[in-house]
């Protein structure tokens, strides 16, 4: 039987009431923090730094290589904005592939997510703490990263609403530096900014023309767009505390496409339009100082070393609380150790602990073992987030067709072009697949990721088999023993 009601309620609040108060998440974040984690979530180190390499490879077209991945990211979020719009929970992707494929599945997507954001958030306090003892010579690296997991720590351990503050103003001072940087940039290309002249074509032309390294560049440039895009996820786990978790995804997921065309594919255009892609500037010390540089702002680097620790540093954030959030996803649903269900005051303390103490200890691993572990944690992150949008793309493939027959009034937000749409996404996921396996530099990620994939379903289904589920994805979990509710709500009447 279809619900009743147009708004569903969260899966954390959709079961009973445990043994105490705090046996629930709270729903702490109000819409304006929403709405900036939503904007924020976009503007990541990889945009700052990372897009260099792209730039470096592909020359002007990198413009093209992020507007089609771009065009994929938006028809993953969108997706996965059908699926949490219809039923928030703040397992996300991992609960929808439960309820659609099987807790196999769940466990999958979950751990294997969970994994890259704890791995993710050592590399980002690596980063920030080389900025920081930049500045102070002398200090040790791995000491300021500690100082850091420690603040974000004490944010994550305390009331939801506090991550939220955090994340809303780091997002708004990473909003107004783009913007800033947007401004500059066209006020440039148009000659208006004073002591500059008008760029024109000459650098999307000249210089071995739009696509000067052929299709191999373009295609490295291609790889590189894809995996900046990293982050945008996070929104959908959020929303599950949110005032209005309905509401909240559905206002995130409208105004993705112009998030995306206005802060990627835009600064693209700005920067390979002012700079010539061949200056090694952009590949060294990244694409947005190289601007700066290009157009006489002094102090650029250290503008742009503000700029990237802000984002590494709200980065960290996150994927604290995203990393803390899936693993009590998955204990509520009977996919992990159930102590790191247990809530207190609306907190699921042990998932923060944990997840931000594997974390250090991957920071660990870059001073004890770089030439050997650490090289292979990152290769195994490599290809992760496709192995997710694989999963969000079929589970919305079979729960969209459910939720027509059974529960129509909760698609509130639907695919585009639906199943047309989602088969074409599909088919772009595997196709970046075997692009990967042509180029040397990203194989070793793709097989090392495989092998991780691999092996958490091996474990989900020896799960699921001793649990004696008939693989279904009903969503019948019974929890973690604390009072905190299975997070896959049945939905379906048989």
């Amino acid at each position: 039987m279809p619900r009743t009601s147009a708004s569903p309620p969260t899966a954390d609040s959709a079961a009973p009431a445990g043994p105490s108060a705090d046996s629930a998440l709270t729903h702490g974040l109000k819409q304006r923090h929403l709405s900036m984690i939503a904007l924020g979530g976009v503007i990541g180190a990889g945009l700052f730094v990372g897009s260099g390499a792209g730039i470096a490879a592909a020359g002007p077209s990198i413009i093209i290589a992020y507007a089609i991945s771009g065009l994929l990211v938006m028809m993953v979020m969108r997706m996965l904005g059908e699926m949490s719009a219809a039923n928030p929970a703040s397992g996300s992707f991992s609960v929808h592939a439960e309820r659609a494929i099987g807790p196999w599945a769940g466990f999958t997507a979950g751990w294997s997510f969970w994994f890259l954001l704890c791995v993710a958030v050592g590399l980002e306090g690596i980063g920030a703490a080389q900025i920081v003892s930049g500045w102070l010579p002398g200090t040790p690296e791995w000491a300021w990263v500690a100082l850091f997991m420690v603040i974000f720590l004490g944010t994550n351990l305390a009331a939801v609403k506090n991550f939220g503050e955090f994340e809303f103003w780091f997002a708004a001072l990473k909003v107004i530096a783009i913007t800033l940087f947007l401004v500059l940039g066209l006020l440039a290309i148009f000659g208006v900014l004073p002591d500059t002249d008008a760029p024109g074509l000459s650098n999307l032309t000249g210089d071995g023309g739009f696509l000067p390294k052929g299709m191999d560049g373009f295609i490295i440039g291609l790889l590189a767009s894809v995996f900046a895009y990293g982050g945008l996820e996070t929104v959908t786990i959020a929303a599950a505390e949110s005032e209005n978790p309905v509401q909240g995804v559905a206002k995130a997921v409208r105004t993705a496409m112009w998030r995306i065309a206005v802060f990627y594919i835009g600064s693209m255009a700005v920067i390979v339009t002012l700079v010539p892609w061949d200056d090694p500037k952009v590949a060294e010390v990244g694409p947005f100082y190289a601007m700066l540089d290009h157009l006489g702002i002094g102090s650029a680097a250290q503008i742009m070393n503000v700029v990237i620790l802000i984002a590494l540093l709200s980065a960290m954030n996150a994927n604290i609380y995203g990393a803390s959030r899936m693993a009590r996803s998955l204990v509520a649903r009977g996919q992990g150790p159930s102590v790191l269900g247990k809530i207190s005051s609306g907190v699921p303390r042990n998932a923060v602990m944990f997840s931000s103490v594997f974390g250090f200890l991957c920071v660990l691993l870059s001073y004890w073992r770089p030439d050997d572990v650490f090289p292979w944690l990152l290769n195994m992150i490599g290809a992760v987030i496709l192995v997710v949008w694989i999963f969000i793309a079929v589970s919305q493939l079979i729960l969209r067709r459910r939720n027509e027959r059974e529960a129509p009034e909760t698609l509130v937000v639907r695919m585009w072009f639906f199943p047309v749409g989602t088969i074409v996404a599909l088919a772009a996921m595997v196709g970046i697949f075997l692009l990967m396996l042509r180029q040397p530099d990203t194989r070793d990620q793709l097989l090392a990721t495989g092998a991780l994939t691999v092996v958490l379903i091996g474990l989900g289904l020896l799960r699921q088999r001793r649990r004696g589920n008939d693989g279904t994805g009903d969503g019948t979990g019974t929890g973690d023993g604390t009072g905190t509710a299975a997070e896959v709500p049945a939905q379906r009447q048989r």
